[in-house]
């Protein structure tokens, strides 16, 4: 299936986009959405294990199931001052 994940923050600069079409198998999770990410797109690799995603504008976890039609987003820790 085909997905959107919308990027923010330092997770945008390290992809250079602010989205990313990803192919995944049907049915697949957030944390294999992780998995695929850290072995297709390595700049990310390094923030993905601090990174949170939103499934629908809801915080998911690892076991959330992913369909086409959801409105993914990979938000990374924030910091300043």
């Amino acid at each position: 299936m085909n997905v959107t994940l919308h990027l923010f923050a330092v997770a945008r600069e390290l992809a250079q986009s602010d989205t990313l079409e990803l192919e995944l198998p049907e049915g697949a999770t957030v944390g294999q959405l992780r998995e695929h990410l850290a072995a297709e797109h390595p700049a990310l690799a390094e923030i993905l294990p601090h990174v949170l995603f939103a499934v629908d504008s809801e915080y998911v976890d690892n076991e959330r199931t992913l369909s086409p039609e959801c409105q993914i987003a990979c938000i990374p820790p924030v910091s300043g001052g």
